[in-house]
């Protein structure tokens, strides 16, 4: 069986890990002894590493590394709304744990990283290179695929349970399952050095979707414009079908 490593084991990891786990072992790392037990518990192999904000002398090379297939990182390496924050001291310590990786590698990254422009954004309009919370992993692993994910929903993430302000701004949003869907692709794929849009298709605005999730009728005009980040070419070079492509039905 192929193994996979998981580096942040939250809310997303722990769902790609029930998609893949019929296929991998799962390597996990988390910050609490307790999350470790829960995750030996469900049969997966825990490593309790934190990598704080300043440069850290203890965290030395995974030892799972030599063993691994592929390695997720879910763990956030920037500021709010993307890289205008630096996290160098973080960044290097995840390096380290890392040491010379060989495999196939995913880093979780957020189409926060777009301004907040009214206009369509692609990958191109945004280079990895120009964004210091995806270069630097690039830099010493080119094989790595960027996968910028739109806000997380699925499950009980939705919209209507938030205190939501704004309501007439489009979504860009993305189902978790969607998410594990591309992740599912690009490993049968061998997929390297990529970077992909992961959102769905659809962008209705804020009322639109609670509306829809509490069964209320809309009446409202959705916007003309607004930021919006397209998946086209997640769409065409995956030939990838959304299973959830409307956020206003993430609930069903």
């Amino acid at each position: 069986m192929k193994k996979l490593g998981i580096i942040g084991f939250g809310w997303l990891g722990n769902h790609i890990a029930e998609r893949l786990s019929s296929r991998y072992e799962i390597f996990a790392t988390t910050t609490t002894q307790s999350k470790a037990e829960d995750l030996a518990s469900q049969g997966y192999y825990a490593t309790l590493v934190d990598f704080p904000d300043d440069l850290s002398e203890e965290i030395t090379e995974w030892e799972a590394i030599p063993q691994l297939d592929a390695i997720m990182i879910t763990v956030p390496f920037s500021g709010n709304r993307g890289a205008r924050i630096s996290m160098k001291a973080r960044q290097e310590n995840l390096l380290k744990f890392l040491g010379d990786y060989k495999g196939q590698l995913f880093l979780m990254s957020s189409t926060g990283v777009y301004p907040q422009t009214e206009k369509e954004f692609t990958e191109d309009d945004l280079p990895v290179g120009n964004v210091e919370s995806e270069s630097f992993i690039r830099n010493k692993f080119p094989q790595a695929n960027i996968l910028r994910l739109a806000g997380l929903m699925g499950g009980t993430r939705l919209l209507k349970n938030y205190n939501i302000s704004h309501l007439d701004q489009l979504v860009n949003h993305i189902h978790y399952a969607d998410i594990c869907s591309v992740v599912e692709k690009m490993l049968e794929n061998k997929s390297e050095s990529k970077v992909y849009n992961v959102v769905a298709p659809v962008h209705p605005d804020k009322e639109e979707v609670i509306s829809a999730q509490k069964g209320l009728p809309y009446s409202g005009k959705r916007a003309d414009r607004g930021r919006l980040i397209s998946p086209a070419k997640l769409i065409a070079e995956l030939d990838f079908e959304f299973q959830y492509p409307d956020p206003r039905y993430f609930h069903l």
